[in-house]
């Protein structure tokens, strides 16, 4: 039996991989789909104060509580940030990690470094502290209903803060993939894109393409299902 840990991406929560972990639990593996403080399940405790550090704090206390070992940790788009900088503290615990259509940050890098939204956010008066939902399309009418009212706003902070990691992720003694999906943003366009190349040129990962857009688990949980059970 193989544990997996799915980190989900922003303004969303763990009932984005419902379909995967459905499937995952039905080949007798198991499945924990920690929910980010501020979004999804847990909107309720949004605040200016939710930032990367939480979310890692949400994934780490999870594997130590719940004291997982040799787990194949998934992070899905910005969830890649999160799984990043859980390595410091969880990385002994680790046997694989995956990157879904994610961000593969290095050390000092932040969400808004990565996509070249510049520096932080100058203090204001009345700062936006929410960065509202960013618009998604589904392949099916009904999953779009479903989850676009489930989608809320992100903590800013999140994206303003630095990642931090003592060392690139090739270099930690546990396997890696990258998933990349072909039908979103122009192919070299985005952050995405960059970390889909580094990891094809790369001899210590291994790379898998999905065909549809950026909301893999969504439009293509058994492909994505099948390409983790074969990692486990």
């Amino acid at each position: 039996m193989t544990t997996y840990v799915l980190v989900h991406g922003a303004w969303s929560g763990p009932h984005q991989f419902g379909k995967v972990r459905r499937l995952i639990h039905a080949a007798g593996h198991e499945v924990f789909t920690p929910c980010l403080t501020g979004i999804g399940e847990r909107s309720h405790l949004t605040s200016p104060q939710v930032n990367l550090s939480t979310h890692i704090t949400d994934v780490v206390n999870t594997v130590l509580y719940e004291d997982l070992r040799d787990i194949v940790l998934l992070g899905f788009s910005y969830g890649g940030m999160v799984v990043t900088g859980s390595l410091e503290h969880i990385g002994d615990r680790v046997s694989h990690l995956v990157y879904l259509d994610a961000f593969v940050p290095n050390d000092g890098q932040s969400v808004n470094d990565i996509s070249g939204r510049g520096a932080r956010r100058p203090i204001e008066i009345e700062p936006t502290w929410l960065v509202p939902a960013a618009p998604r399309e589904y392949d099916d009418p009904a999953d779009a209903e479903w989850s676009s009212r489930r989608r809320t706003p992100h903590p800013a902070a999140c994206f303003d803060e630095a990642v931090h990691v003592d060392k690139p992720v090739e270099d930690f003694p546990f396997s890696r993939t990258y998933v990349k999906a072909l039908r979103d943003e122009p192919i070299g366009k985005s952050a995405f894109w960059a970390a889909a190349e580094r990891a094809k040129t790369g001899d210590r990962w291994r790379y898998r393409e999905v065909d549809t857009n950026h909301l893999i688990p969504t439009n293509r949980p058994q492909e994505l299902a099948d390409i983790l059970l074969e990692l486990g």
